[in-house]
């Protein structure tokens, strides 16, 4: 799948938006501050996108009657992610003035990618925003099975059925969870808001998306034709969202939330796939290179925030505004350098050894770039 600039353009936001809610919560005041309060959706528009990625990436050889290079995929997906989160995992367990908090979880539920399930949050939040790449990566170990498994014989019903199965069970699940919760954030943010069983929503819709197009072109052909009615459609469902989500840790948007959000971010995803018509067009200076760094940047913004706070955080302490930009340049500084030394040089590794087993094995299956 070619680089579309309106997924870009929306990977870029959802990379901003992470930034500035956690910007905001390091207490570094800036007028966005209202944009902040719902910065943390934007892991959910991350989780969106990689469902609808991935999915076509899965899904397109299964609905031409070829068969899912396992090789090729599980190769993508370890060469895309590990080199660059091992090499901030490194600076984070070596090096304690990148850390944002003292407190960090053990090496090992990092690399066994088990942080999102086991983490204690009230005293070990350095490097916590490694969850949603915990719930990444579980749905890159599983979906192709679980694809495979649907797709023997493929029916609409199937999936339709699995798609509402899923996001019932996810919202009876959080409601039993959140009953049972006390008044302790953090306690929220470990059985709610962190743990893969609780955050599918966003990938499952993405997935659908990706579904809908590899076994109903027709009816994906359609639906482009109106991307401007999903973007507003989108942003109507996303207003209503926030509505609910106002109260964070409460019942409605512990439970309804996440769909509802979920649900937005497909439809915009959707309107951003459009290759024909301006919502998969729309080219907004910076944003693809945002989109091309979002995922180094989504690893060291916190980490460089530290260094900054611990240079001259006494300089800025009276000067929220500068303090913000001094973060937003030093987050986007690391992102940079995380992004062209060790990112790039594995995806150009990667992409060769792609064209390496294609030239070797002509029975490949054709993968599309995510």
């Amino acid at each position: 799948m070619s680089r579309l600039p309106g997924l870009d353009l929306l990977r870029a936001i959802a990379i901003v938006w992470v930034m500035f809610f956690h910007a905001a919560g390091q207490g570094l005041g800036s007028p966005w501050m209202p944009m902040s309060q719902f910065g943390w959706m934007g892991v959910d528009l991350f989780f969106a996108l990689s469902g609808y990625l991935i999915g076509w990436q899965v899904l397109r050889p299964l609905s031409e009657g070829r068969r899912l290079d396992f090789k090729d995929f599980y190769l993508r997906r370890a060469l895309r992610v590990l080199p660059a989160f091992w090499t901030v995992l490194a600076l984070y367990l070596l090096w304690p003035a990148f850390r944002e908090r003292p407190g960090l979880e053990s090496g090992w539920q990092f690399f066994s990618f088990t942080l999102n399930l086991l983490i204690d949050y009230e005293r070990n939040k350095a490097f916590s925003h490694a969850w949603s790449l915990c719930v990444e990566e579980h749905f890159y170990l599983l979906f192709p099975l679980l694809a495979i498994a649907l797709t023997r014989r493929p029916a609409l019903w199937k999936g339709v059925a699995a798609v509402i199965a899923l996001a019932l069970a996810g919202i009876a699940l959080r409601a039993w969870v959140w009953n049972g919760l006390d008044d302790n954030a953090n306690h929220w943010v470990e059985r709610i808001y962190y743990p893969t069983w609780m955050r599918l929503d966003g990938l499952l819709f993405g997935v659908a998306l990706a579904a809908l197009r590899a076994y109903r072109p027709r009816a994906w052909a359609a639906m482009m034709r109106r991307s401007g009615w999903l973007a507003l459609a989108g942003v109507a469902v996303l207003a209503a969202a926030m509505w609910i989500s106002r109260e964070r840790l409460g019942f409605a948007a512990s439970v309804f939330g996440f769909p509802l959000i979920s649900l937005a971010m497909a439809l915009v995803v959707a309107a951003g796939a459009s290759e024909q018509r301006w919502t998969g067009r729309l080219r907004i200076p910076g944003a693809g290179w945002l989109a091309a760094a979002s995922f180094s940047l989504y690893l060291v913004h916190k980490g460089m925030f530290a260094l900054m706070a611990g240079a001259f955080g006494e300089a800025l302490d009276a000067r929220p505004l500068l303090a913000f930009c001094a973060y937003a340049a030093a987050a986007l500084a690391g992102g940079a350098l995380l992004h062209y030394s060790v990112e790039r040089p594995f995806l150009r590794l990667r992409d060769g050894l792609i064209r390496s087993r294609r030239a070797t094995s002509p029975t490949a299956s054709e993968a599309a770039a995510a």
